[in-house]
């Protein structure tokens, strides 16, 4: 691969931004500073700390990088739990967050799996 940018995951972690971003767009403008804004930075995060990683160019870093991703990602799930009990957004809409969180999750431990059993 020659850029972060041909990884499927980091790929996915754009695709939630996306999600993120047009799920937290129908919040109540009360909380532009507050879930909402605490949501898109987590998203942010996931394929921030996944193209940091993959560029660092050594595997111990990238390992440590892919472990902070799944953190935004464990923040990002407990904020859209809080978002479906406030009733904030649509409902498809933060499912399918869900979904692509959860798929971005599997993907991130199973990196961390292979690339642990390479050192």
């Amino acid at each position: 691969m020659n850029s972060y940018k041909d990884l499927i995951i980091w790929q996915k972690g754009i695709d939630l931004v996306v999600l993120t971003y047009k799920l937290t767009d129908y919040f109540p403008k009360t909380e532009i500073y507050g879930l909402a804004s605490q949501m898109r930075r987590a998203a942010v995060s996931v394929p921030s700390n996944i193209s940091e990683g993959w560029s660092r160019k050594n595997t111990t870093e990238y390992i440590n990088f892919l472990s902070i991703t799944n953190g935004s990602l464990s923040e990002l799930e407990t904020q859209l739990v809080l978002s479906e009990k406030l009733s904030f957004g649509d409902r498809n809409s933060r499912n399918h967050c869900f979904d692509i969180l959860s798929e971005i999750q599997k993907m991130v431990v199973a990196s961390i799996n292979t690339l642990r059993k390479s050192l």
